[in-house]
């Protein structure tokens, strides 16, 4: 049963769409291994069990059962897997197992797992990862990031810890002033390394690198698996495991894709409509700039939509309270810039909007993978201006497939030239029949890519 869409208002074929339309399946992706019936079958420890039941998790997700067995064997493991696969539980579960089955105190100054993360955000959700698992067991852990005064962290870390969330910049600081050691690390998690990189921590990984002990457990997780990605892979691990669970690149199947073309003076309307038609849920608005993140957030909330901003030029306090406030619901949509497309993992994001096109392809994969999480079902719309069709043309190589297109909204770009096909022009990489079983596009590619001229 579908609401009735008010007049004037954007109605997207988001109710509607069959379940071969909310499930676009990558054409390279190959079947994945049928989930274990249960966690017990992992041959994980009742602790854990516990914890995982209490945490409302009955069937592993397919990177988690193929995961937990060779790293219960202590194999060396190369993870490929997209956001929002439960990754981080495939490594925080044995992890754990193999730390409570070997106990021992780690000295002051000492952690015994180190785990290296891109952002802060991601970060501390790992660490609240690692608590909700253990959370029967006498292990000890703790975060440290950038943003925040030293002396806390300082001393969280006197007494040794077993497991060591970090970012690089601040864990080589710490390192620095004599705080922390790493010659006692005995399993090493690099993850998100695509994102690492990207990042220009490259630099600050070979160092962490130098001061850890050649021999140690070593894993690396990443979404996409660049010439970069493979040679840090190559130095860092021995005879590993690799285990792709998704294509590379692809976006998550659940998430149910649409594109709108705009000019760029009337996106922000066109989003006060979207979300007078989806008034219900948390909503994530992805931008490129910090200080235009504050605009849209300061125009929604004149707007009557509770909203907040997170961005690199955010205080730590102010990113923590945003996050507490979106996840409550409290301020139910969060305008964010790229610093928030791997480090938000919270239940209930809906809808993720795309208001500006990411110049990195792979951003967008990220980005829209805020929703449709743990096997949800979830709603991302991008909006193309003119001059991001290149964004778009880069964006729908990476993932393979033309993101369709709504036909009527609003603010649709038009004009007696909008269909007119300029000589000597190439058609759209992507331009092809429609095919049963899957997202008609209301435009021919051909007519995308000249609105507006």
């Amino acid at each position: 049963m579908t609401r009735p869409t008010p007049s004037g208002l954007l109605r997207l074929p988001f109710a509607d769409a069959s379940p071969t339309q909310r499930a676009v399946q990558h054409p390279s992706a190959t079947p994945a291994p049928a989930p274990l019936s249960a966690f017990a079958e992992l041959g994980l420890d009742a602790a854990l069990l516990r914890a995982v039941a209490e945490a409302g998790y009955e069937t592993p997700s397919p990177i988690q059962a193929r995961c937990i067995p060779p790293l219960l064997a202590g194999r060396d493991l190369l993870g490929l897997a997209q956001t929002g696969t439960g990754k981080t539980a495939a490594f925080a579960l044995p992890i754990i197992q193999r730390l409570v089955r070997n106990p021992r105190q780690a000295p002051p100054k000492h952690c015994r797992v180190l785990i290296l993360t891109p952002t802060r955000e991601l970060a501390a959700q790992i660490l609240e990862s690692f608590r909700k698992y253990g959370r029967h067991t006498k292990l000890t852990s703790a975060v440290i990031f950038g943003g925040v005064g030293f002396q806390h962290q300082i001393d969280a870390l006197k007494r040794g810890v077993d497991v060591l969330v970090a970012t690089p910049g601040r864990l080589l600081d710490l390192k620095d002033r004599g705080a922390l050691r790493l010659d006692g690390i005995e399993v090493f998690v690099l993850d998100e390394a695509d994102r690492m990189l990207d990042m220009g921590f490259a630099p600050a990984v070979r160092k962490v690198v130098e001061f850890i002990p050649q021999k140690r457990h070593t894993l690396l997780f990443s979404a996409t698996m660049p010439d970069t990605i493979t040679r840090l892979a190559d130095s860092l691990l021995t005879n590993p495991e690799k285990v792709a669970v998704t294509p590379v690149s692809s976006t998550a199947e659940k998430v149910e894709q649409h594109l709108c073309l705009v000019n760029q003076p009337d996106k922000k309307h066109l989003l006060l409509h979207i979300l007078q038609e989806h008034p219900e849920g948390l909503v994530i608005i992805f931008m490129k700039m910090k200080h235009q993140c504050n605009k849209l957030a300061d125009f929604l909330i004149a707007n009557g939509h509770p909203a907040n901003a997170i961005h690199g030029n955010k205080s730590q306090g102010a990113r923590e309270r945003a996050l507490a406030e979106f996840k409550t619901g409290k301020a139910r949509i969060l305008v964010a810039t790229d610093i928030a497309a791997r480090g938000i993992d919270v239940k209930g994001v809906e809808l993720v909007v795309n208001y500006e096109l990411p110049d990195e392809p792979e951003a967008y994969v990220h980005r829209i993978g805020r929703t449709a999480r743990a096997g949800a079902s979830g709603k991302a719309i991008a909006f193309c201006a003119p001059d991001e069709r290149a964004n778009l043309r880069d964006i729908e190589r990476t993932i393979k497939q033309p993101i369709p297109v709504v036909a009527e909204h609003p603010f649709k770009i038009g004009g007696k030239d909008a269909n007119r096909q300029p000589t000597g022009e190439a058609k759209h990489p992507y331009e092809q029949p429609h095919k049963a079983g899957t997202p008609k596009v209301a435009f021919n590619f051909r007519q995308r890519r000249n609105r507006g001229r």
